[in-house]
């Protein structure tokens, strides 16, 4: 006979050193992986074409007036696509996938290779349909903003990775 005051239920309860159990209470990030590549696979080229419009307007209106006059459709594309890479970086919170892919794809990498090979920038731009969004986002690619938008991007996306790493730890 047990000492213990419940030694005579010890068959009542079992042990629960099983951690298969435990693997099977971790939350499945599988739908928060393809929510965040998603979005930064079709929302970064959407806001980074707003972007460079936005920017192409307002470029061409101030050097070709010189004035300080304003385009309020610009200002609104410039505003949106802002918001829309703010966006991505806060789906980041989700996965890191996301912000990583879409920087890496469509900043860094185009960046990159039109640094080491500049024909292959304008090769890249050739395959767009001529229009003021093709002409915004070649000024945008030789200037270096996608290359410093698709570093902000990777960088938001490890940062979010490094954080939920250290909240599980």
């Amino acid at each position: 006979m047990s000492t213990h005051r419940y030694g005579e239920y010890e068959d009542d309860y079992e042990d629960y050193d099983d951690t298969t159990e435990a693997l099977d209470e971790q939350p499945r990030r599988g739908v928060a992986h393809l929510v965040s590549a998603l979005s930064g696979l079709l929302l970064t080229p959407v806001a980074l074409g707003l972007l460079s419009w936005g920017g192409l307007r307002q470029q061409q209106l101030i050097q070709a007036t010189l004035s300080t006059n304003r385009d309020p459709l610009g200002i609104a594309l410039l505003a949106g696509g802002a918001i829309l890479l703010l966006g991505v970086a806060a789906l980041g919170a989700l996965s890191a996938v996301g912000p990583i892919l879409g920087g890496l794809i469509y900043g860094v990498l185009p960046s990159v290779a039109t640094m080491a090979v500049p024909e292959w920038g304008f090769r890249l731009v050739n395959r767009m349909p001529k229009s003021d969004i093709a002409y915004g986002i070649t000024d945008f690619l030789f200037i270096g903003g996608l290359l410093g938008v698709g570093f902000l991007l990777v960088g938001s996306g490890l940062a979010n990775a490094l954080v939920r790493r250290r909240r599980e730890a």
